[in-house]
């Protein structure tokens, strides 16, 4: 038996050299295989004077190019203003008039490059590379975020802040000054891509 025991013990000292000498992040070497948006939730948290509130659309399309590794993956999504909820409807049609969505009628967010983090069984911690294009404003944006890859499936979970006059976005205060919406919200998106077999 002690034999036995001292014959096993080198193999696991040898697997347990080769785990823990593994790269960090190797999962970001695995090909991703183009997708398009199957379901999305794009969403915004604000704040005003009346009170805090959501902005929610399901309307999300999009799609991401293949790649020998997670990094090198680049694509789009995209929903329309007027797809928004709030909640209330004067907020809806007030959001629309300052986002001008007749002549701006598209939130997009163009991916051009992806950070991969840690990695977590199918799950990287990753940072998003790419730009909103927003009421006719381009601007650099990078969005920490969640990715899972799964054998036919890529989600993506991610939030980050935004300065609604970064995007030139006015009429923030109503009634003389006594209603009024903070320009800081926090933007929210969760992704679902089918991927190609």
């Amino acid at each position: 038996m002690a034999a036995a025991r001292r014959l096993h013990r080198p193999l696991a000292l040898a697997l347990l050299v080769g785990i823990t000498t593994l790269p960090v992040g190797a999962g970001a070497q695995v090909p991703v295989s183009p997708g398009t948006v199957v379901s999305g939730v794009l969403s915004f948290d604000g704040r005003a004077t009346l009170g805090d509130f959501t902005g929610t659309t399901t309307a999300v399309t999009g799609e991401f190019s293949g790649g020998p590794d997670l990094a090198s993956v680049q694509g789009w999504v995209e929903a329309p203003v007027r797809t928004l909820r709030t909640g209330k409807g004067k907020r809806d049609t007030d959001m629309n008039k300052s986002m001008e969505s007749d002549k701006y009628p598209m939130i997009r967010y163009e991916l051009t490059g992806v950070t991969p983090g840690v990695w977590s069984g199918d799950t990287a911690q990753v940072t998003l590379l790419g730009r909103f294009l927003i009421h006719g404003v381009t601007r650099e944006a990078e969005i920490p975020a969640r990715v899972t890859i799964t054998a036919d499936q890529v989600r993506v979970e991610g939030s980050t802040p935004l300065n609604l006059k970064d995007y030139r976005i006015g009429g923030l205060t109503k009634f003389l000054g006594t209603i009024r919406m903070h320009e800081d919200i926090v933007v929210r998106l969760d992704v679902t891509f089918a991927t190609a077999p």
